[in-house]
């Protein structure tokens, strides 16, 4: 069992009780009707990205669904929470990639999410053999993963919340939902 296909999508939710607010943010994210199974993060070779859109039209209620799935939440008034996945994606299209999930406190959603991307693209950089300092900026980093030409598409998506003012519990979701 090999998906063919995912998307990515995003939410957040706040409500009084943690779970509630969870389960919101799967609303929000639109995979609320499927029974999600966590998946570790490779990226199957050949699969294709769907919009989100798309995506969620093909599932059905009750649904068992593969996900790779950042989840951070927090009832601490006012305090920053993000989650994010980052895509990486290898020129070889017999060749795998890699998904990579990130829960964060205090960072905004471009820095989470460009940290996610970042660890997504060393991840597969890796397994290629790319030369790489880790230390240089991602920016940087990224334009030697493309211009080695064997990393073509690096991407991430990203939720981030503050805490609601009252103590309510805010939780945010990422997700790479595949579809098989």
């Amino acid at each position: 069992m090999i998906p063919k296909q995912f998307f990515l999508t995003k939410g957040v939710g706040v409500h009084k009780d943690r779970l509630a607010s969870f389960e919101m943010a799967l609303r929000k994210a639109g995979i609320e009707k499927c029974n999600l199974v966590q998946v570790s993060s490779i990226l199957p070779p050949g699969c294709r990205k769907l919009s989100s859109r798309e995506g969620r039209k093909m599932l059905k209620p009750g649904q068992i669904v593969f996900v790779v799935m950042a989840r951070n939440d927090t009832n601490e008034p006012n305090r920053l929470v993000s989650s994010a996945i980052g895509v990486a994606k290898p020129a070889m299209k017999k060749g795998y990639g890699y998904l990579s999930e990130h829960h964060a406190f205090g960072e905004t959603a471009k820095k989470s999410g460009e940290y996610a991307e970042d660890l997504a693209a060393t991840m597969l950089a890796t397994t290629l053999g790319i030369a790489f300092d880790p230390e240089i900026a991602w920016d940087e980093r990224k334009q030697i993963y493309r211009a080695s030409g064997k990393i073509i598409t690096t991407s991430n998506i990203c939720q981030s919340a503050e805490g609601d003012k009252d103590g309510l519990w805010a939780t945010t979701i990422a997700a790479a939902v595949f579809i098989i």
